[in-house]
């Protein structure tokens, strides 16, 4: 099931940032504090209650950009990831996520999902290029 994040699922989102190389905690913190200005939003993937994947979201200019999905390690390949990207984008927004090229997952799972390579992008990890994948 998915549904959005409340407050109350910060301490397991958080554990589940720690999977990712680059997260953004104060995107994060600002998606789950209902007072915020911020446009993110986080949705999250559960079993029962407890959040096992989530996907935290900024909308921008004519498209939605997917700025972190995670799911947790015991819990990948069952779908969590697609049905995350398929809540995000019920509106019929385009969806944008940036990849390093070297995410062989990832980019297996938004090209399985419909996503194409649009172009590389120099520079935009701390460790090097992102290659933004869109899909409309």
């Amino acid at each position: 099931m998915i549904r959005p994040a409340i407050p109350a699922d910060r301490p397991v989102l958080v554990s589940l940032q720690s999977y990712l190389p680059e997260p953004s905690p104060g995107l994060l913190d600002g998606a789950l504090d209902e007072t915020a200005l911020t446009p993110a939003t986080a949705l999250v993937s559960v079993d029962g209650t407890d959040p096992l994947g989530y996907l935290l979201a900024v909308p921008g200019d004519g498209t939605t950009y997917v700025a972190e999905l995670v799911v947790a390690p015991d819990h990948r390949r069952e779908g969590r990831a697609k049905a995350l990207l398929s809540a995000c984008a019920e509106d019929g927004s385009s969806l944008t996520v940036t990849v390093a090229p070297d995410n062989g997952a990832a980019r297996a799972l938004y090209e399985d999902c419909g996503f194409e390579n649009v172009r590389r992008l120099p520079d935009f990890f701390d460790d090097g290029p992102a290659l933004l994948y869109r899909r409309r």
